[in-house]
C-alpha cells in the first residue's frame, strides 16, 4: 500500500507565518527555529524560517511554502513578511513584490486592492495581535518571483495583474484534490457575474477555447471559464450564478465523455466507451458505414476524422451529451460547441440538432 499523500499550507497561512516571525524579531531581537501559528481550523502548524532580517525602521522574515503532495504554481515559493510600526491603532496589510492587485469586481476583496483575501488577512492580523497586542503595524506581503508564476495562472483572465494571490480559507492544501481547480471556476463565475456578461462559455482546454473565442467573438473576456475536466462543478456552479443557457467549447473526445455522464472527464476518473457510443449510432438508425468506421476507430479522435464529424454521429453525441447536461444540474439549456481538430470553424449543436 502506498504511503498517505502528504497535506501542505497555503500562501495565506505562509504569510500569517512569515509575519508573526518578522514580528518576533522585531521584539526580541531574533528569529526562533520554528514559528507556531493557529490556523483557523483552531489547528496548530510550524513552520521554519527562511530568512530573516533585523533593520532599524522593522523587520523581515520569510517561509518557503510547502504544498504537500498537491503541489502547484505556489509549491516552493518563498512569502516573505515585512513588519513595521506606524502611528494609530491598526494593522494594515499591503502587497508587495510578486503580489498582485484586483483591477475587476467580484473577487472577495474590491477592486484596487491587493490580492490578499479576507482569511489570509485576518490571520495575519492575528499573528501580530499575537506578538504584539496594540499599537499600529504595517506587514507588507511579498514574493520575489510572484510576477513571472503569476504568468503560469489565470490571475490576469480574473483581474489580478502583477503577481500572485494570497489565498486560503483552511491554511491548509488537501493533496490530490480538485478545490484549487473548482475555486477558480467559482471565482471566474463571481467576475463574469459582476461585470454583467450576457453568458458564459465553459472550456476544456485552450484549444477549444481559443475556438469559442473566435465564434463568440461579440463577448467579452471574461465570460470565458477554463473549467478542464471539471464539468458537473462548472454547470452547477453556472446555475447558482444564474448564467441558465452557458456554452460549453469541448473536443469531440471530450464530448463523448461528457455525453457519458461522467462528472469529471479527466482520465484518471473516466473511460472513453466507444462501444457505448456504437450502441448509441445503432439506436438512432446510422448506416453500416458509419458503424463500421465506429468500430475499426480506435480513438474518438480518430471516429471524428474519419468519418468526416458525419452530421448524424455529432447529432447523437450532443443529444447524450444535453442529457448528461441536464443529470448534473437541471433547468440549464446549455449550447455545445464542438472543437474540430484542424483549423475548421466549430461545430454548434444548435445548428445540428436545431
Amino acid at each position: 500500500m502506498p504511503p498517505p499523500l502528504r497535506s501542505g499550507y497555503s500562501t495565506g497561512a505562509c504569510a500569517a507565518a512569515a509575519a508573526k516571525g518578522a514580528a518576533l524579531l522585531l521584539r526580541a531581537g531574533r528569529t526562533p527555529e520554528e514559528i507556531e501559528l493557529t490556523l483557523p481550523t483552531g489547528a496548530g502548524a510550524r513552520f521554519s524560517p527562511h530568512r530573516w532580517r533585523l533593520s532599524p525602521d522593522g523587520a523581515t522574515c520569510s517561509v518557503i511554502k510547502d504544498a504537500g503532495d498537491d503541489p502547484d504554481v505556489t509549491n516552493g515559493v518563498e512569502v516573505i513578511a515585512t513588519v513595521r510600526q506606524t502611528p494609530g491603532a491598526t494593522v494594515h496589510i499591503v502587497g508587495g513584490v510578486g503580489i498582485g492587485r484586483v483591477t475587476k469586481p467580484g473577487l472577495a476583496v474590491p477592486v484596487g486592492e491587493w490580492a490578499i483575501n479576507p482569511t489570509p488577512r485576518r490571520m495575519i492580523e492575528q499573528a501580530v495581535r499575537e506578538i504584539y497586542p496594540d499599537g499600529g503595524w504595517l506587514v507588507t506581503i511579498s514574493i520575489p518571483d510572484g510576477t513571472e508564476r503569476a504568468k503560469k495562472t489565470l490571475n490576469a483572465r480574473l483581474g489580478i495583474i502583477g503577481g500572485l494571490s494570497i489565498l486560503g480559507t483552511t491554511g491548509i492544501v488537501r493533496p490530490v484534490s480538485a478545490q484549487a481547480w473548482t475555486d477558480t471556476i467559482d471565482t471566474a463565475l463571481d467576475v463574469a457575474e459582476a461585470v454583467h456578461c450576457p453568458t458564459v462559455v465553459l472550456a476544456t482546454g485552450r484549444t477549444s477555447e481559443l475556438a469559442a473565442m473566435r465564434h463568440y467573438a461579440d463577448l467579452p473576456e471574461e465570460a470565458f471559464i477554463m473549467m478542464g475536466d471539471h464539468v458537473a462543478h462548472a454547470l452547477q456552479s453556472c446555475k447558482r450564478h444564474g448564467f441558465m443557457q452557458p456554452a460549453l467549447a469541448c473536443q469531440f473526445a471530450k464530448l463523448v465523455k461528457i455525453a457519458c455522464g461522467y462528472p469529471n472527464t479527466h482520465a484518471a476518473a473516466s473511460r472513453l466507451d466507444l462501444s457505448q457510443l456504437i450502441g448509441w449510432l445503432r439506436t438512432a438508425g446510422a448506416t453500416r458505414q458509419l458503424l463500421d468506421t465506429a468500430t475499426d476507430a480506435h480513438t474518438a479522435r480518430e471516429l471524428a476524422i474519419t468519418s468526416g464529424y458525419a452530421p448524424l454521429l455529432m447529432r447523437t453525441v450532443c443529444r447524450q451529451a444535453l442529457a448528461a447536461v441536464h443529470h448534473h444540474a437541471p433547468d440549464l439549456t446549455p449550447e455545445l460547441l464542438i472543437s474540430r481538430y484542424d483549423a475548421a470553424p466549430p461545430l454548434s449543436c444548435r445548428c445540428l440538432i436545431g
